[in-house]
């Protein structure tokens, strides 16, 4: 059966770890199931017309979204081919919790993972933790990430590897 889930990030390598530990736990759980995964940020796209005319999620993602984290998202989803069908890469542009409620809907998204510890902020990006503990048609859960400050792999595709 196939199911969609949400991983709130801020598009950091660090972030990653969230899918790994939620992919590693449905493996040791045996779960049948696959997963389309949609990585998600929250995106303030102003009040300017050029902006909102001529932004696409294109622009968007080049601004807030490093190469990196493509190429390592892509390893992750080689690692447990079994259980990831899809991951797609969307931002979330809305203000009310009314607009996430109808995006969760919209999407068939069944369960929403986070961490506290990453907060998504810069370049236009806000956080989605206050909306997804909101959702009440959505089961979520709050994954403890550990940060190590002394990687000497940190903000390069090898922090992929490092185990947290």
């Amino acid at each position: 059966m196939a199911k969609t889930i949400l991983i709130a990030t801020d598009y950091s390598l660090e972030s990653l770890n969230i899918l790994k530990k939620v992919l590693k736990e449905k493996e040791a759980s045996e779960d049948r199931n696959t997963y389309t995964i949609l990585l998600v940020s929250g995106y303030d796209s102003g009040d300017s017309i050029r902006d909102l005319l001529f932004n696409t999620k294109t622009s968007v993602f080049n601004k807030i979204r490093p190469a990196e984290f493509c190429d390592a998202y892509g390893i992750i989803k080689n690692k447990y081919p079994h259980l990831v069908d899809k991951i797609i890469c969307d931002i979330f542009t809305g203000s009310f919790q009314r607009t996430f409620n109808q995006y969760v809907k919209a999407e068939h998204i069944e369960e929403a993972y986070y961490s506290s510890s990453i907060k998504s902020k810069g370049k236009g990006k806000f956080d989605l933790i206050p909306y997804i503990r909101k959702c009440k048609d959505l089961k979520s859960q709050d994954i403890a990430v550990e940060t190590i400050e002394a990687l000497p792999e940190r903000g390069r595709l090898a922090e992929i590897f490092a185990e947290a």
